[in-house]
């Protein structure tokens, strides 16, 4: 078993923890979401625009994250909801 497979047997009850966990309270990542977006534009003026391109970047990507795991059912194609009863 290589590395990689030992974490994620390791780490696998985690992240389906924390994954039904941000279905329960996607609203509350969709509120995080919107304040990311208020940080970057704060530290885009703050920085006078100088690192626009890296903070779209991040800012993007942590949406990306945190949509995903508030609506895990988008990435397979289905319609979002509540993860299976564990």
């Amino acid at each position: 078993m290589g590395f990689m497979d030992k974490m994620k047997t390791k780490f696998g009850p985690a992240k389906e923890k924390a994954s039904g966990y941000a279905v329960k309270h996607g609203d509350k990542l969709d509120k995080l979401g919107h304040g990311l977006e208020k940080a970057a534009k704060t530290v885009d003026e703050k920085t006078k625009h100088k690192y626009s391109s890296k903070i779209q970047s991040g800012t993007g990507k942590a949406k990306g994250t945190l949509d995903r795991l508030a609506h895990p059912a988008k990435e397979e194609g289905g319609t979002g909801g509540t993860p299976p009863a564990s």
